[in-house]
Formats: C-alpha cells, structure tokens, sequence
C-alpha cells in the first residue's frame, strides 16, 4: 500500500504553525478584546496569558507528537489514550465543522478584503430559487463566494501534487506574510501618536477578561495543526517539538508587538470602535493608501491559514478512513503524489459547500464548547499515555510536566464553563451535532481491521 512521504522539513513545519495561526485575527481581533478588556494594560495582559496557555499546549503536545507522529494529531493522540471512540468523534468533528469551519470563513475573509479592490465580488451572481437562505427566503450566491470557492479548490489542487508542494507555498506565503506585518508594526511604532487619550473605555471585570481571552485564544488557533501532518515531518522526534514551541512562541511575539503599534496610533476608544484596527491605524499614518496595503497585507495573511489548514487538515479524514473509522475511498494515497488526494478534495468540496450556504458561523458557534473538551482531553492523554504506556518512545518529554499540562486543562475547563453560561443553547446543540456521528462510528466499527489501536505507521 502506497504510504505518505516525509517531505515537510524544518522550516515548512514552522511556517504552518506561524502560518496558520496568523490569519485574519490579528487585524480583527484587538476590537473585540478591547471592548471587553476595557484597558491597554488588561489587554496586553489578556495577550500575554493566552500566549502562555498556547505555549503550554505547545510544549505538552511536543510530548505527544514526536511520540506518535502519525497523521491526524489529536486523532492519535485521544485514540490510543481513551479509545476509538474518541478519536472518531474528534476526526468526525474536524471533517465536518471545526476544520471546514474554519475553512470556509478565511476563504470568506479572503474574498471580503479584496472587495477592497474589486467591489463587483459583493453583488449577487446568482438566486437559488429554494427555502436555503435567511428565514426560508431564496439563496444569493455572490461574485465574491464563487471567488472564495475557487481560491479553496485551487490551493485543494495545490496540495494534490504533493505535501512539499504544498509545504513550500506556505513558506513562501508565510514569509511574506511576516515581512509585510513587520512593516505595520514599524510603521506604527514610528509614526506613534501619544496624543490620543489612553482612558480605559470600560472598567476590567472578571467576564470580560474571559470573554477577551476566549477572542484571544481563537486568534493563537491553529498552533496544534502541525501534528496533524506528523507523519510527513521529517525527523518529527525533533522538528515537531522545535515547530511547535518556536512557532508558538514567535506568534506570541508578533501579536504583542503589532498591539504596541496599533495603541501606539490609535486610542483604546479607537480600536474598540473599529473591527478593522491594523487598516485604521494605516489610514491615520498614510491615507486610503495605507488601508488598502492593509487589506492587501490580510489577504496574503489569510491566504497562508487557509493553505496551512487544507494541508493539514485533510490528514484527519485520511488518518479515520486508514484505520477503518470513515469511507474506504478516503484513505487512498495517490501512487505518484504521496498525497492523500481524496481526502483533501472531500474536505475542500465540503467546505466550499459551506461558503455558499452561508452557514458555516453558527455552525462553528455551535461546536466551540465540545470541541474544547476534546482539545482538554488530548493535552491531558500526556499524562495518561505516561501511565498506560510508559514503554514509548519520548524523544521530548514536556517542560514542567505535570503543571503544564494541568495548567492548559485547568484553563480548558473554566473556559468551557464560561462558554456554557453564556451560551448554554449552543453549547447543547454541539455536543448533539458531534454525537449524530456515534451511529456512523457504529457502523465502520464492522469493518475496522483487528489491528486498530495499534501505533499509526509513519
């Protein structure tokens, strides 16, 4: 049977962790945690305490990846420590609404930034005659949406041709991606404006630091993906841990200082009242000029997630359908290209299916709560897997094990707790959406070989 091959070196690794974490958040974000933050300082200190929450999922899942670098991360990890079950309900969650969910909105923002320069990509193409829209009415599909589609299955081909292929685009685009914001953040540091009042524009309260750090946390999203493609890492005992902690950690410098130049520019008044903050403050240092390098600046930067999140996430269905947890013809690698071709073409279609529904952001909302279960149990299957298995391999042991750890799970609970209370509707009806597929896991179970559960191969 035809395997993947190791083709993602050093730097391709690092680059989908920067890459991929760094998206539209960084451009949007500041509002949202400004408004709930209240102050510059209990912003900065939201940044700083979900940075180093990050790095401890970072350093904990270093463990579990160079211990099992097989593909699809958090699949490998919840199988082998609680069972098939989970690891099905994870992949089952990623196929369906965390990473086509994810997908499908960058692809989205893509297509909303460069409305900035092609303001015809808003008008409606074409209706859907049918109850698919808002309240039963007909369905607009956009210029903008057939774009967004078609920026998805052209990076989806990208990465048919093979992982480097796809590796070496998220270089390059990463790299890009990095210098222009590093010339945002210059340029805000220089033309800084000390002028502006810096009054707080709410007093810091207890659900408003969670509510501002649960906006944080979805902006340093995504540092885990890189295990996902473990099993196409070179020497994953050492580049893992390396992509993982460095990159993690060079996000967290990025984001600190690009804050810095924005309230260097603009007021805690102006960032709470403007979505898009990395534009506006551009606009004040150099015109319209400025907001349009921004936009131009954030389409480079989405363009670089999205890649990163077909590339890697298209190894969780694969990884199912390997072990006999999902369609047969899902595990199919290509015999030229080393790829897991179909799985990246499913994963695409489904999510371009999402952009022209519309639909994909109350399906993520819906999500969010059991997926954070998940992402808890994963980083704790450490301390599991350290008393089931104690006769792996562990070429990286986790730094300030077991209080790392703890402390990621710890913050994983009260953070759930914080998202029932405030939305206790949605947070039911994802833990439903994720146990429709307990029927399906019932069925392949049939057909799974007698061997599942036992180390994924490289």
């Amino acid at each position: 049977m035809t395997e993947l091959k190791r083709d993602v070196g050093i730097w391709a690794a690092v680059s989908i962790v920067v890459g991929t974490v760094i998206g539209s958040g960084i451009f949007r974000v500041p509002q949202a945690m400004t408004q709930n933050a209240g102050s510059v300082g209990m912003v900065f200190a939201v940044w700083i305490v979900g940075g180093v929450l990050t790095m401890a999922g970072a350093l904990t899942y270093a463990e579990l990846s160079s211990m099992l670098p097989g593909a699809g991360g958090e699949y490998v990890y919840l199988t082998h420590a609680y069972g098939p079950i989970w690891g099905f309900l994870y992949g089952w969650t990623q196929m369906w609404v965390a990473k086509s969910g994810s997908i499908a909105p960058l692809a989205t923002a893509f297509f909303e930034y460069s409305g900035n320069f092609w303001p015809e990509l808003e008008h409606v193409f074409f209706r859907i005659p049918l109850p698919l829209g808002e309240h039963g009415a007909p369905l607009n599909v956009s210029y903008g949406q057939i774009f967004a589609i078609a920026v998805i299955l052209v990076l989806a081909l990208v990465n048919y041709f093979g992982v480097k292929v796809g590796g070496d685009l998220q270089v390059a685009v990463t790299a890009v991606k990095v210098g222009l914001i590093a010339f945002l953040i210059l340029a805000g540091i220089l033309h800084g404006n000390t002028a502006e009042s810096h009054a707080p524009v709410a007093l810091p309260t207890t659900a408003g630091f969670f509510a501002a750090l649960v906006a944080a946390l979805w902006a340093y999203d995504g540092w885990n993906n890189v295990g996902m493609v473990a099993s196409e890492v070179k020497n994953p005992e050492r580049n893992l841990p390396r992509a993982l902690i460095g990159g993690s950690l060079a996000v967290m410098v990025i984001y600190l200082l690009a804050n810095i130049a924005y309230f260097l520019v603009l007021s805690p008044a102006t960032v709470a009242g403007h979505k898009l903050v990395a534009a506006e403050m551009m606009r004040r240092i150099q015109g319209q000029a400025g907001a349009n390098w921004v936009s131009l600046a954030a389409m480079i930067s989405i363009f670089a997630a999205l890649n990163g999140s077909i590339l890697t996430g298209a190894r969780v269905p694969y990884a199912m359908a390997r072990d006999g947890s999902f369609f047969r013809s899902v595990a199919h690698v290509h015999p030229r290209f080393r790829t897991p071709g179909v799985s990246i073409l499913a994963l695409s279609a489904w999510s371009a299916i999402l952009v022209l529904s519309g639909r994909y952001d109350q399906l993520y909302t819906y999500v969010i709560f059991a997926s954070w279960i998940l992402y808890a149990m994963a980083a704790a299957s450490v301390i599991v897997l350290r008393r089931k298995r104690p006769d792996l391999a562990r070429p990286y042991r986790t730094l300030g094990y077991p209080v790392v750890p703890a402390l990621f799970v710890a913050t994983a609970f009260l953070l759930e707790v914080f998202t029932l209370k405030q939305s206790p509707r949605e947070s039911i009806a994802g833990i439903v959406l994720i146990l429709l597929g307990l029927p399906f896991y019932f069925y392949w179970k049939r057909f799974r070989p007698e061997s599942f559960g036992d180390l994924p191969s490289a």
